[in-house]
Order: C-alpha cells, then sequence, then structure tokens
C-alpha cells in the first residue's frame, strides 16, 4: 500500500496530518498543522504539494481556520466563512458546532473520494502499460501528490498488482528534483522496477531502451485537450512524439477546465530565481544572473495519445473528442 500522504486525526478540533515532502527521499516524516496558518504555509513550501493532495488540504485549512474563530451567532459564523466553498455557504442556518462538523465531514469525503478516483485511474491505465518493456515518467504524480495511489503513478501500481512485468524510467524533474525526491521513492518503497535518469537524457533514453509508452499526470487541461503539467513535461511529449512513443496524461475530471479554450489561455506561475541559482542551498550560477523559472508547461493536445479519466480514455483529444466525451458522461 502507498504510504499515507494526508490524514485528519480527531474530530473538530483535531489535526492534519502530512508527510513533510521537503525532507524526502532521505527521511520519512509526518508532521501535526494545527491551525489554517501552519497548513497554508505547508502547500507555499510544497511540504504538501500536487493538485489532488492540495484540494483536501484546502478543505482540511478551512476546518483548521475555525479553530481560532471567535464567531458565537450564525453572523458572525458568515463574517469569518466569506465566500469558501458552496458547501461552507449553505452552513450559515446551521448551529455553528453542527456546521463545523460538516466541514469536517465534507473534507473526508474529498479525501475519500480521491482514493476512490485515484484506483479507478489505476484501473483504466494499467491496460496501457507495456508488457516487457520500460515506460518513462516526468515529475511526480504519485500518492505523494494524493490522498492514495496517485494519478500516472497509480496506472504502475495497479499494473505491478495485475502481474505485468515493465520497467520505468523516471526523469529527475528539474530545478525542485520531484522526479529523483519523490516518484523514484515510491516506485522504491513499491517494490517497482525503475531507473533515476537526468531531464536530458530521456531522448537518448526513449531511443535506445526500448521505452513503449509515457505516463504523465495534469495540474489543468483545457477544453481542447492541451494539458498543463509540471515543467519539462511539452519536452518530453515532442520527444515521444518524435520516436513514435505514446504519451499518456493520466487526470481526474476535475482538473478539466471546459471553458478555458486551449493551452494559450491557461496561467503559468513563475517561482523565485533561486530555486535554479542555488537549488538546495548550493549556488550554481553567478549572482545577479537573470533567470526565467516557470513552474508549468503546456502539452498540445497533439501529441498527446489519450488522457485517462476515472470515467474512461479519451484518446486523441482534441476540440471536438474532449467536449464530446463529457457530454456523453452527462447523458
Amino acid at each position: 500500500m502507498p504510504v499515507s500522504t494526508i490524514e485528519w486525526h480527531g474530530g473538530v478540533d483535531g489535526i492534519c496530518r502530512i508527510i513533510e515532502q521537503t525532507l524526502l527521499p532521505t527521511e520519512l516524516k509526518y508532521v501535526d498543522l494545527a491551525d489554517q496558518r501552519q497548513m497554508w504555509d505547508a502547500i507555499k513550501r510544497l511540504a504538501v504539494r500536487g493538485a489532488p493532495a492540495i484540494g483536501i488540504a484546502g478543505a482540511f485549512g478551512v476546518v483548521l481556520g475555525f479553530k481560532d474563530s471567535k464567531a458565537t451567532t450564525p453572523a458572525e459564523f458568515d463574517r469569518d466563512l466569506e465566500a469558501i466553498t458552496k458547501v461552507a455557504q449553505g452552513l450559515r442556518t446551521m448551529p455553528l458546532q453542527a456546521a463545523r462538523e460538516r466541514l469536517l465531514a465534507e473534507a473526508q469525503t474529498i479525501l475519500t473520494e480521491d482514493k476512490a478516483i485515484c484506483r479507478k485511474l489505476g484501473e483504466i491505465g494499467a491496460p496501457l502499460v507495456p508488457q516487457g518493456r520500460s515506460a518513462l515518467t516526468h515529475c511526480n504524480a504519485g500518492g505523494l501528490a494524493t490522498a492514495d495511489y496517485g494519478t500516472a503513478l497509480a496506472v504502475f501500481f495497479r499494473a505491478k498488482e495485475l502481474g505485468k512485468r515493465f520497467h520505468v524510467y523516471v526523469d529527475e524533474t528539474r530545478p525542485l528534483l520531484q522526479g529523483s525526491r519523490l516518484t523514484a521513492w515510491e516506485l522504491q518503497h513499491e517494490g517497482i522496477d525503475s531507473t533515476l535518469i537526468c531531464d536530458n537524457m530521456a531522448a537518448m533514453v526513449m531511443r535506445d531502451k526500448d521505452v513503449g509508452a509515457v505516463f504523465v499526470g495534469a495540474d489543468r487541461i483545457a477544453r481542447n485537450g492541451d494539458t498543463a503539467n509540471k515543467i519539462g513535461t511539452y519536452g518530453v511529449s515532442v520527444l515521444a512524439k518524435a520516436h513514435g512513443i505514446p504519451f499518456y496524461v493520466v487526470a481526474p475530471v476535475s482538473t478539466f477546465d471546459l471553458t478555458i479554450p486551449d493551452g494559450k489561455h491557461i496561467p503559468i506561475e513563475e517561482r523565485e530565481d533561486k530555486e535554479v541559482t542555488e537549488g538546495f542551498g548550493k549556488r550554481t550560477a553567478p549572482t545577479g544572473v537573470r533567470v526565467f523559472n516557470p513552474a508549468f508547461d503546456v502539452t498540445p493536445h497533439a501529441n498527446i495519445a489519450g488522457i485517462v479519466t476515472e470515467l474512461g480514455l479519451i484518446e486523441r483529444p482534441d476540440a471536438e473528442r474532449v467536449p464530446a466525451f463529457f457530454e456523453r458522461h452527462r447523458r
């Protein structure tokens, strides 16, 4: 079983327990977050990371936030609540203790639903893992980024359970090394045969090491299937296409934003310079050098063989197939 990334302990006055991911892979340590400020700090410094896990952490953060609330009336509760979530908006007329319990229950539901989604992604994606060959993955889309099996790594975990023989090449994922620090650790923890490579080795590995498929996660997917994921993913997709290797995105349907027409409209976060110039506390670039440090890039849908969701596989996603897929599942 994967390690538990995020859990709640106790009732409405309890704590949220997470893995301190900044210490991996050298130390597996759990930390208890007792208030909202600690939760926000954990998200900011990537102690908890990955879209699903951050969503769960945010829900528990709302519960933690009310530990400090001085509200004694519905009006004061409403003042503290502001416009956090639709669920929370419906709690204004409830007794305050019941409202807090409802918030906790909703957060627990989000966690439980994410676990079920992870397992479904694994079931649907496992048949795509090439038997007796290698696969390649970029960044971390495993249990550490979700509540359970992960997204892209769920495919490998389930394939192993089914008895498939395969090998995984893991991109290190510069500049924060989520591949080497987290993915390599998770695969090793689960006993999956894997090899760590530098990002700039991917082309050679695809050419020479019998790579039969690439699996990555996603942070946001546009209506036409363009996909935002950790920086470097776009380059991997280009290499896969050049070598005739199918490139699969594995993500829950909540990752799609059908109001965004294409990848050009997905905002890209830029992070601080020192992640590149002083990686993990050691300066590796001249002082004062200009730095461009986008956290994500966008893979065009033309490079994607399929998107694995908990509702099924979207083959060759584009501006027609993605909306049609969702329309079929609305019926």
